[in-house]
Formats: C-alpha cells, structure tokens, sequence
C-alpha cells in the first residue's frame, strides 16, 4: 500500500519534542552516504548522485523504537530533484531490509512526517532503517532532502534522553559537499 501525502503539511514538528513526547534519535546512529556534513538550514540540501534508487541508511547501535521519519523537501525550490517515491524500509542489518511503508509525494513544500508501525500497530522497532528515494517529480535522476528527523517516543527508554539542546534534540541534516 502507498500513502500519499499532497502539497505541504502545515506540520509543528518540533512540538511533541518541546512537550517531552518524542525525541530526535538520529544522533544515537551510523549514517550511510556517498559525503556528508551536519548542517541545520533549510536552505541546503544533501544531493544523490548517480541511478536510482538513492538511498540514506540509517543503524543504530542497539534495537531502537522509531515513531515516525520526517523529512524536510521543497518543490519550488528543487523541481525535477524533489522526491516523489519512497520507499521506508527497516531490518536488522542491510541484507535483510524489508518495506515497511511506501509514500508518495505531490509537490510537497515543507516538513512530511511519514509514521512507522508495526504489525501490532505500534511503533516500529528496529536495528537499522533505509529510505529509498524510488523516483522524483519530472522523472529527475538526481535527488534533494533538505532535512531529514527520525523520532522515537520518549517512553520507550531506548536510547537515553537528555532534554537540552546540545544532545538528541539536535537536528539533523546531511549535505553534499
């Protein structure tokens, strides 16, 4: 089944971190890209480079409870480079991913929080997680994502949690350089 979100979402995302319900967990893993820098703008983006499906790998130390991947794109700003299809995908290692959710995205401007369950309908439990960027608006070749947040429910206890700005708060975001 593919989940559609359309345009932009008028989305809060940093509320539930403010309120102490959800916390940013993509500083407790390893992530996998051709070059990456930090960098917390809206206004720079990371860009694949070569055939599709490009992909962002994310693995954690220890089994991690993930409620959602939000990601930050911008069709008037990117055009042919904006995503449209992705694939969300979670294992154990990377020879045993499998799709958990797929999405598609129609000219979307602004943050897109895509939820991740389980068969119980809970959320998702995880040693690593891959998105797949399946295809983008135009038929591009080549893809953008400004910003990218994967969070976790505060009571889970997975990884620890610290409520300052300098620890899993920080957002995230990997750029080409």
């Amino acid at each position: 089944m593919v989940t559609k979100f359309s345009d932009a979402q008028n989305v809060d995302i940093f509320k539930d971190e403010r309120e102490g319900r959800l916390r940013e967990v993509g500083n407790q893993a390893v992530w996998s890209l051709s070059s990456c820098k930090p960098d917390e703008s809206n206004d720079t983006y990371w860009q694949s480079d070569g055939p599709q499906p490009h992909t962002v790998s994310v693995q954690f130390r220890r089994k991690t409870t993930v409620k959602d991947i939000c990601l930050y794109a911008d069709y008037k700003a990117d055009e042919s480079y904006t995503p449209n299809r992705l694939s969300i995908r979670a294992g154990n290692h990377f020879n045993d991913l499998c799709d958990v959710e797929q999405v598609e995205l129609t000219e979307p401007s602004g943050w897109v929080c895509i939820p991740l369950k389980d068969a119980q309908d809970k959320p998702l439990r995880t040693f690593m997680i891959q998105i797949a960027v399946l295809s983008n608006h135009q038929n591009g070749r080549d893809t953008h994502i400004r910003r990218i947040k994967i969070r976790s429910p505060v009571n889970y206890g997975d990884v620890p949690y610290t409520n300052s700005s300098s620890s899993s708060l920080k957002n995230l975001m990997y750029t080409v350089r």
